[in-house]
């Protein structure tokens, strides 16, 4: 990362909790804007967002090169803050910075699925087991309250919302597990599932119906709420499972030689 991407660190580090949610602030600071072009919003901000969005819903593919020119003069902005959104995208390994300075989207490889699903269920079972030993009341509430809104967004067919708040909904149990160490890391890997979310989401919603997708974490929850660190920890591992299941089964029902993992 350069100096430059690292001063640029603390300014972005106050707004890591919206970028969970999906949400952005309302403009980035003087050192981030430039003259934007007509019509458009501007700031660091502002690109970083659209970037992640366009990558979490795939309209930037695994392995698409990301050039600093042709984004700086798609946004109508210099090449300071694009590289500095990027810095930030490849700080969460979204996107990756090759030796040669290439910037592409970080690529995801089929046969890479299983060592991702055992980072995963390995790391979730941890948080989840640890949250129930360690939460507090008020980390319960923040747990019901996103599963709440995770709920409406599957109600009103917000996809789009229900992967970020999905996101949100395991991490606020991270946070009540009180290990800054699992943190950042356990952030990467719901990032990924993002990604995996929606390349199998239609097939998801043909073969779940809204009202099963809505009790996923059911469990989950009443297990943390109770304070069983082993319910927590097993109901956890058949939620990977669950993903895990369903992203299988949609590869088995669409030739995976079809499906656009990276570009060719």
């Amino acid at each position: 990362m350069s100096k430059k991407s690292r001063s640029a660190a603390p300014a972005a580090a106050d707004e890591d909790a919206l970028a969970a949610t999906g949400e952005s602030s309302e403009a980035g600071t003087e050192a981030d804007t430039a003259t934007p072009a007509p019509g458009r919003r501007h700031g660091g901000r502002y690109i970083y967002d659209e970037l992640r969005q366009r990558i979490l819903t795939l309209k930037l593919k695994p392995g698409e090169p990301l050039d600093e020119v042709s984004l700086a003069e798609q946004f109508g902005l210099s090449r300071s803050p694009v590289r500095d959104a990027l810095a930030r995208l490849v700080s969460e390994g979204l996107v990756t910075s090759l030796p040669n300075r290439t910037t592409l989207v970080t690529p995801f490889e089929v046969a890479e699925f299983p060592s991702y699903v055992a980072a995963l269920d390995l790391i979730q079972r941890a948080v989840t087991r640890l949250a129930a030993q360690n939460r507090v009341e008020a980390d319960l509430i923040r747990i019901r309250k996103t599963n709440e809104r995770y709920l409406a967004a599957i109600t009103a067919g917000d996809f789009q919302a229900m992967t970020e708040l999905n996101k949100e909904f395991h991490l606020v149990i991270a946070q009540a597990a009180r290990n800054p160490y699992f943190l950042a890391y356990y952030e990467r890997l719901l990032g990924e599932g993002q990604r995996l979310l929606h390349l199998h989401f239609d097939f998801l919603v043909r073969g779940s119906p809204a009202s099963r997708l809505g009790r996923d974490h059911d469990e989950i929850i009443e297990a943390i709420e109770q304070r069983d660190a082993d319910r927590a920890e097993q109901a956890a591992h058949e939620h990977t499972m669950l993903f895990q299941r369903r992203f299988l089964e949609f590869l088995q029902q669409n030739m995976t030689a079809q499906i656009a993992i990276a570009p060719r």
